[in-house]
């Protein structure tokens, strides 16, 4: 990755998701699009020409805004503002907007964003956090409101095993431009099939970059969402990445559950999330191919 998109609204909630993506592009060396969507109330029975004017006068007023609240950011972290540009859009749907911009703008790789704003950016990730991911032509990173920022070490791979190999060749390339080292944890449900160890040592030896692979079996009375948090807490990982397609599998599970809500806000970790081209399931037993 090398250009990364971070939508703020000016809250203080917003600064998590900022944070993040300074200290991520000091420690790659990459170029930052922090974007603000302006809306903007306008009488209806204004003249076109005051209309201008006005609008005129609000973005320029905006602009100062903006270039000062990302100063300050940077100046509180005490690191040096690298390749970092803004962009001010007049428009009502923020969501909407910041997906039409990465549409148009090829060269985004990612969109850094926090879980919890003021009022555009809530829309972005409250309850419409998996539309928002659903919709994304690139991976959206998540970060938790109050996420202290701090180099990236450790990768948590939170993987169904299908497709895995396309899946961690993007790990790896996020992981390794990070030198961070990689953890690939499968939840596995009761029923589902055993993978022996000779398999997962097979995996960790195919893989030159390394990776610590873990079978964690679940239990039926204990929800995903509850799961996956213990994991975080338990690994500590600096990042979690997951894969997400349009039917009803882990990253369903997650935000279409009735504690998706309860997810989006209280994750404890910055989570990246991919799309997931899908690939049949392997049906041999103990296979993982």
């Amino acid at each position: 990755m090398k250009k990364i998109l971070v939508p703020t609204d000016f809250s203080p909630n917003t600064k998590s998701g900022i944070r993040f993506a300074i200290q991520w592009a000091a420690q790659q060396n990459l170029e930052l699009v922090f974007i603000h969507v302006l809306n903007i109330m306008i009488p209806t029975r204004w003249p076109e020409g005051t209309v201008a004017k006005y609008i005129a006068g609000e973005k320029k007023a905006c602009g100062k805004r903006f270039s000062k609240f990302i100063d300050t950011v940077y100046k509180s972290m005490n690191i040096k503002p690298g390749l970092y540009s803004t962009v001010l859009k007049h428009e009502y749907n923020p969501a909407k907007t910041v997906l039409e911009y990465c549409r148009k703008d090829k060269t985004i790789d990612c969109i850094c964003i926090s879980t919890n704003g003021a009022g555009s950016v809530m829309k972005l990730f409250g309850t419409n956090t998996s539309e928002l991911i659903a919709k994304s032509p690139i991976p959206v990173l998540a970060i938790p409101k109050n996420y202290k920022p701090k180099e990236v070490k450790r990768i948590l791979y939170a993987t169904d095993f299908r497709n895995y190999k396309e899946e961690l060749a993007k790990v790896i390339r996020f992981a390794s431009a990070l030198c961070a080292k990689v953890d690939v944890v499968h939840f596995a449900w009761p029923g589902e099939l055993q993978f022996e160890e000779e398999a997962l040592e097979k995996l960790s030896r195919d893989y030159e970059y390394g990776l610590n692979v873990d079978i964690e079996e679940c239990d039926p009375s204990v929800s995903l969402n509850e799961r996956l948090q213990k994991t975080i807490l338990k690994r500590k990982p600096s990042v979690v990445i997951m894969f997400s397609n349009k039917e009803r599998n882990l990253m369903q599970k997650l935000f279409l559950s009735s504690k998706a809500k309860e997810l989006s806000f209280s994750l404890k970790a910055p989570l990246l999330v991919y799309c997931k081209v899908m690939a049949p399931i392997k049906t041999k037993k103990h296979e993982l191919a």
